[in-house]
């Protein structure tokens, strides 16, 4: 894996580029969002990815998930993550007994940046269901 950083537009704004040139820009000045702020869309976004794929082993029904990320900070430098707060809503028809486990088994198992991030930050998750309603798919 590599990843190239340039700096980009203005005073502390980077363009980071991947190998497949798809690229995400960072910033220290609030024009993109900070590197500490990917790192929670990291942890969102591989959660998400791993809750999706057991849910559809699970043959459950997953028609959308939204996810919310809350994270406090160490006051002194350097600022690291003391808590990370992780809430699921998952809309469509699932059982909560497999939204459980699937949510368990990322967090505990496969979701390589929580699994990193777990042994300097208290990282906790909740979740809920919304039954997806007919005309949502409209």
């Amino acid at each position: 894996m590599l990843i190239k950083l340039e700096s980009t537009f203005g005073s502390m704004n980077y363009k980071g580029t991947n190998e497949r040139g798809q690229s995400l820009q960072l910033s220290g000045d609030q024009e993109a969002p900070s590197p500490m702020e990917a790192v929670l869309m990291a942890v969102a976004g591989c959660s998400s990815i791993d809750v999706e794929l057991i849910l559809k082993k699970m043959r459950q029904d997953l028609q959308k998930m939204e996810v919310s990320v809350q994270a406090t900070r160490a006051e002194e430098a350097p600022k690291v993550f003391k808590t990370i707060e992780i809430h699921y809503i998952l809309h469509g028809d699932i059982k909560e007994e497999k939204a459980k486990q699937a949510i368990e088994l990322s967090m505990e198992k496969y979701c390589s940046v929580s699994l990193m991030l777990k042994a300097t930050v208290d990282i906790t998750y909740t979740f809920e269901i919304r039954p997806t309603t007919w005309h949502e798919g409209l």
